[in-house]
């Protein structure tokens, strides 16, 4: 499956100060809160709805993630997450995503997470509407 990644979309945030650590930066698990949020967000903005998806019995589980961390959130940054998809297989979705201040437009994060369609019992099945998220 060769298709090319599909238009961007944007989610905006803002850094909570329980979201830091005793460092006074966003601890790195928070990332990945950040970066589920933002792809729920790309599904839904494609007209998919992740819980819906959910309660057909099939289950969009994370397999891998590969965050190359640049420049450290701080307290009350305003920041982006832009998100794209790539189908890597029939079963397999890249998501690749990238979070920036929003007044610098600095890179501080990105990220290729790759989810897998499951059935419940953890089979793989097919995602039929995911070519949705490929669509321009």
């Amino acid at each position: 499956m060769n298709n090319p990644i599909n238009q961007t979309h944007s989610v905006n945030f803002e850094v909570r100060d329980y979201e830091c650590d005793m460092q006074g930066i966003v601890n790195n698990a928070v990332y990945q809160n950040y970066l589920e949020h933002a792809r729920h967000q790309f599904i839904h903005s494609k007209g998919l709805d992740f819980a819906e998806i959910t309660s057909q019995g099939i289950n969009l589980v994370l397999t891998k993630a590969e965050l190359d961390y640049k420049r450290s959130l701080k307290s009350n940054d305003r920041f982006y997450i832009t998100t794209t998809a790539k189908q890597v297989s029939k079963l397999k979705i890249a998501f690749y995503q990238e979070i920036y201040l929003t007044d610098s437009k600095q890179l501080m994060l990105k990220a290729k997470m790759t989810v897998a369609s499951t059935t419940n019992t953890g089979k793989p099945i097919l995602f039929k509407q995911a070519d949705k998220l490929f669509e321009l």
